[in-house]
């Protein structure tokens, strides 16, 4: 990351923390109130633990955040719960944390973000910050990834199903990797246009899903970009490029651009998904860069 956007005090300073629990995200096996307060009272900080009612009625939570002294905003559950606490966030001075929770953590994973609780919040007091962009979606944010096809409809399979974790997005892709059809789409962007058969279409601001699965290496946070990666073919020699080995895609296969605004539209309803969330069927999607949105809390440096 550049080092002009990120900022490091020299000392500790005492902060005042939100911490909004989601009791029902993917890893319930943390009792993370217990472990928040077992944490923070000894170090004297002023915190409160919030926990999202189920159902959540986002202006319960808006209006909480916007009434807490807190500077610092901690979500705590998977990419859904950082999406809808952020959203809450954007253009203030107010500070977004992640205690990762959830099914696959993707953002999380995307800045470091330790995965053990006690070293999760270590990183809660880490002084340096960053601000980053957003991609508005149609009339979604959306801070790491988005996406029509294939994937969509894994997230909408996956969050219908029994069992979480990576063996059940495993579950969830077999099931449904020899059934879905492919898209007919048209990308207009920066005064072209392009046709194009696809399996699915990514909008991305960062550089992979919470699976591990590098979808998109040209991805930051903090520029003045984002991909678009078009997903030609579900080819398992890809996909085993983007878990593992990373070397270049196949153009014939996978195709990357980079744009600030583009329209997408397909000749059917397709699934669609933002960060992780589920959000129906939709024929077009317009995507344009939100900049300096987020501050963001970045792990210390090493």
């Amino acid at each position: 990351m550049p080092a002009s956007s990120i900022h490091q005090s020299e000392t500790y300073k005492k902060n005042n923390w939100l911490f909004i629990v989601n009791p029902g995200s993917g890893r319930n096996n943390t009792d993370w109130e217990t472990e928040i307060r077992q944490f923070f009272e000894p170090r004297g900080e002023e915190f409160e633990i919030f926990e999202l009612p189920d159902p959540c009625n986002p202006e319960i939570l808006k209006d909480k955040i916007s009434s807490s002294k807190a500077n610092r905003v901690i979500a705590v559950g998977g990419d859904g719960t950082v999406k809808l606490v952020a959203g809450f966030l954007v253009n203030t001075d107010k500070e977004l944390g992640i205690l990762p929770a959830g099914s696959a953590n993707g953002l999380a994973k995307e800045l470091n973000i330790p995965s053990k609780p006690k070293e999760a919040l270590e990183y809660c007091l880490s002084s340096r910050t960053q601000r980053i962009h957003l991609v508005k979606i149609n009339d979604e944010l959306c801070i790491h990834l988005a996406d029509i096809g294939f994937n969509a409809f894994l997230v909408k399979t996956f969050e219908q199903q029994q069992g979480r974790g990576m063996w059940g997005y495993l579950k969830a892709a077999l099931k449904i990797i020899w059934r879905h059809p492919h898209m007919d789409i048209k990308i207009q962007s920066d005064g072209k246009e392009i046709t194009q058969r696809a399996a699915m279409v990514v909008v991305a601001n960062a550089t992979r899903y919470g699976s591990g699965a590098v979808i998109n290496p040209l991805g930051r946070l903090d520029d003045d970009l984002f991909e678009i990666v078009v997903v030609k073919k579900i080819s398992f020699k890809e996909i085993f490029k983007m878990m593992v080995t990373h070397r270049p895609y196949d153009h014939d296969k996978t195709e990357v651009f980079q744009t600030g605004r583009i329209e997408i539209k397909s000749r059917r309803r397709v699934h669609f998904q933002v960060d992780g969330e589920y959000l129906g069927k939709t024929d077009r999607i317009m995507a344009s860069i939100v900049k300096n949105a987020l501050q963001v809390i970045m792990p210390a440096e090493k």
